[in-house]
Formats: structure tokens, sequence, C-alpha cells
């Protein structure tokens, strides 16, 4: 594992590349998204797991998403996220609905290295109307018993903020397990960090549990505040007004290019 500058690590994330992303409060690499849309990333597929917020409007809007699959992107208190739900109007994207279950199930296949993973809540549903890719068969263990094969999803890179890692690679991620098995899933894993630690955190009773082995990590960048403006469990809240501000400057094209000068490529200079 090497420590490097956030763009040096973000070099593994080409265009039309499988980006596997956090929900919000797992620690969302926003500092990292702001730079990828500096590099002018393209084609991307962003696999929100399994829900996202402002990184995928913010990817939308600056035409990084070829591919969405998620169960949900909004900006939760502050209303629709306005470059999705315009994109999704346009047909500018293509969009793969699902759920919280069905993308958690392809990604433990993914990390268990086989084809696919059985899921029985989605009978009944329409969902599976709108997803080909996802097979009904009848158990092969039981009569009159359908169930759905959901496929594998690996990603190329997995993409996440946290507060700590080593300097072997070892990032602390607390109780965000569904962050170990998007690092499971992806060829590779690159994360931001608040801050690096002393020693092995492997090593400490206190800190082992909830961290997720360097094995699995490919580079770390320091980027404090590296989550803003959304939150960091422990660490920083969500910064209410500026997203209150980016849903009001959002709701339009003209809007949401100011939003880019100002926040986005404005910190080229910073």
């Amino acid at each position: 594992m090497l420590t490097r500058t956030i763009e040096e690590a973000l070099e593994p994330i080409a265009d039309g590349c499988v980006l596997l992303v956090p929900r919000e409060s797992s620690g969302v690499a926003m500092e990292a998204t702001r730079a990828l849309i500096r590099r002018s990333v393209r084609q991307l597929h962003l696999v929100a797991c399994p829900t996202s917020t402002l990184q995928a409007d913010l990817l939308i809007g600056a035409g990084a998403i070829a591919t969405i699959e998620t169960s949900a992107v909004s900006l939760n208190e502050f209303g629709a996220a306005p470059r999705f739900t315009a994109a999704a109007t346009s047909g500018s994207i293509r969009i793969l609905d699902a759920t919280c279950p069905a993308i958690h199930a392809g990604l433990q296949a993914a990390e268990k290295g086989v084809p696919f993973m059985p899921l029985r809540g989605l009978i009944g549903s329409d969902v599976l109307q709108h997803r080909p890719d996802w097979r009904v068969i009848d158990n092969p263990f039981a009569a009159d018993d359908p169930i759905v094969l959901v496929p594998a999803l690996k990603g190329d890179v997995a993409l996440l903020h946290a507060p700590l890692a080593d300097r072997d690679g070892n990032v602390w991620i607390g109780t965000n397990r569904e962050v170990v098995t998007m690092a499971h899933a992806a060829q590779r894993t690159v994360v931001t960090v608040e801050k690096l630690h002393d020693g092995n955190l492997l090593d400490d009773p206190l800190l082992a549990a909830g961290t997720l082995a360097g094995f699995y990590v490919e580079t770390v960048a320091v980027a404090p505040k590296g989550a803003w403006p959304l939150g960091l469990a422990d660490h920083y809240p969500v910064d209410a007004a500026h997203l209150a501000e980016y849903a009001r400057l959002a709701a339009s094209p003209d809007g949401f290019a100011r939003y880019l000068d100002q926040h986005v490529h404005a910190q080229r200079a910073a």
C-alpha cells in the first residue's frame, strides 16, 4: 500500500469503470469525488451501495455517469436530487433500479467468488420487470418455491472515506461493515482518510475489530474533512446550510454550473 495524493490515488478510476461507493452514513469520499470531476472522468458505471445523495448527483450533473445502479438517489431532507432527476427524466443516463438487499446480495456474491446470490424478497415486486439480468428459478430443493438469482456485482474500484488508516494500509471503518463487503467485491479499493494512525491498527485490540485489512486496499490518501459537506460519524456533522444551497443552485443547469465553479473547479488553486 502506498500513501499518495488524492490525484495519484484516483488513477485506477478510469473512464468506463465500475465504481462502488457507500451510502452517506458510511463515509463518502467527497473530496475525491470533486477531484474526479476536475479530471473529467466519463462513462462511469456507478454502483451506490445501496443509496447515494450528493455524490451521485454531482457526478451525474458533471457528465461523469453513463449508468447508475442504486435503490435510491435523493438529498434526503433537502429534497429530490435535482441533477439525477433531470437525467432520469431526459433519459440521458441508464438507470438500473435495484433494492438495498439486492445490491448487498450482488456484492456478497462477488465477495465470495460465486456467480450469483439467491434472494427471496424480490418475488412479487415489479422491480423484476425492469431487471432481465435477475433470474427467477425454481428452488431445486423444493417444489413450487421460486427464488431470484442476483448476479455477482463486481467493481473495478471501491471508493470510500474513513477516519483512520495506518502506514500498512489497514483502514479503520468502525461499525460500517458493508464497506468490507464492497472492498472484497472490488478489484481495487481507494480510501481517503482524515489522518494516519501511528502503529498498526490490527495490533490494537480496541480498533482491530473495526478495521479493513490493508490486503484489500490499493491506496490511501490523507484528506482532512474529506467527506464534507456530508458528515463523518463521530467527527463532523452534515453541513446543512451548504446542502440547502446546493439544492437551490442545482435545480437549474446554470445554477449547477455556478456551483461547480465555486465549490469544485475553484479548489484547483486551493
